[in-house]
Formats: structure tokens, sequence, C-alpha cells
């Protein structure tokens, strides 16, 4: 077997932890520590992200995306495939690596899809574009740490309490969708999701797919039409 070849690393803005490169062959992973964030061959989950919100503003006009973390472009691959060509995507990363990375050593895993000219790239925090975009977008997607249970930044804890999603529904337009990814389920997040204002259905999904693997959620949560 192939081993493991360490690439690069990086830090996190405001955080102590760092992000590990790694590659082996033709397989990438992105490690924190001793936890894999994600791997380039299991995206059936943050695929997902995308493809279930399309189908709740499909009939949109000129629909405009926020896709809170680039990760090995999983989502925005997804997105631009179901999109159509007057959308606008805005992807908020807050590692500067990490979009070096896909430009670089993971250029054959993103596939020129940060030159599609429906992308726009934020350099910082997803929270930051949340508070700034007042009625600006038809979903947010929100693939940043494990989830509601912040792992590489404790801060991102503030995207999940009640004035992260009050925030993030003020972001919507009207019947807007908030969708979050999770490696696991959280009964208490989708409470507050409720308690927040939206409707929710939380979607079991497989990392791979129809092919299987672990076991992730995805909160689809509907800012009201009116």
């Amino acid at each position: 077997m192939l081993p493991w070849i360490q690439l690069d690393c990086a830090t996190i803005p405001g955080e102590n932890g760092e992000l590990r490169l790694k590659q082996r062959g033709n397989e990438f992973s992105i490690m924190l520590g001793a936890n894999e964030l994600m791997n380039s061959r299991l995206s059936g989950s943050e695929e997902a992200l995308a493809t279930l919100s399309w189908e709740r503003i499909k009939a949109h006009p000129k629909p405009r995306i926020l896709i809170g973390g680039l990760g090995m472009g999983f989502t925005l691959r997804a997105a631009l495939a179901v999109l159509p060509e007057d959308a606008g995507i805005t992807v908020a990363e807050l590692v500067p690596a990490v979009v070096a990375w896909a430009r670089g050593p993971m250029a054959e895993v993103f596939k020129g899809c940060l030159d599609d000219r429906r992308v726009t790239i934020h350099q910082g925090d997803v929270g930051e574009a949340i508070r700034a975009g007042k009625g600006a977008y038809d979903t947010v997607l929100l693939d940043v740490d494990n989830g509601p249970d912040g792992l590489t930044r404790k801060s991102n804890d503030g995207l999940y309490d009640f004035n992260g999603l009050r925030a993030a529904r003020d972001a919507l337009c009207p019947g807007g969708v908030l969708a979050v990814w999770s490696s696991g389920p959280d009964p208490d997040f989708t409470r507050r999701l409720k308690d927040s204002g939206f409707s929710v259905e939380a979607v079991n999904t497989r990392a791979n797919g129809k092919r299987g693997g672990a076991r992730h959620v995805i909160w689809l949560a509907v800012k009201p039409a009116r």
C-alpha cells in the first residue's frame, strides 16, 4: 500500500489548530490532528447538500447561493452542475491555504470549478458574509466543521446558536433554504432551527452516496415565504 505523504500544512486564523493536506496516490485527505475532515474519495453527502437544496429553490429566478467552506469542492461542483447560467455562487473560505490547495496540488479534484464565471471566492469568515447579506441569498449551504459541534474553531459554534441561525434566516430571501451538513444527528439543533422560525427536515445521507459509507445528516431549514 502506498504511504501517505504530507504536502502542506496551514494554521486556522484565530485558533491553535493546524490543517494538514496529505496525499496517497490519487487520494487526498485534509486532517486536523488525528481527525480526518474530508477525503477526496468520499463526496456523496457533501454533493447532496447542494442538490437537496436546489430541489427546494429551483423555481427561484437568478438564484444566489452562499457556500460556507470550500473543502474539496464537492458541494461547489454539485451546485454548478444543477444551477442555471444566471446563478451566482459565493464561497466563503477562512483558510487561504485551502484555496491555494484547490488551485495547486488538488487541481485535478476541483476540475477548474473555481474558474466558472458564476463563482466568487470570499476569503474570510462565512459568518461575516451571512451577517452582511440581508435577504441576499436563495440558499445558504454550511459545511463547516463537523456540523453544529465545532471541531476546527470554537467560534464556529456561533453559526449554529440562536443568534447565528437568526442571522442566517435574515440573509435568506422569502422561501430560501439554510442547509447544514453534519457528521451525525443532533435533536437539540433541530429544535433550535424550529425555534428560530424555520420549517425543518433532517435528511440522512451516506458519505459515498448510494454506495454507502458513513452516515451523515443534512438539515434543510426553509424560511417562510411570507
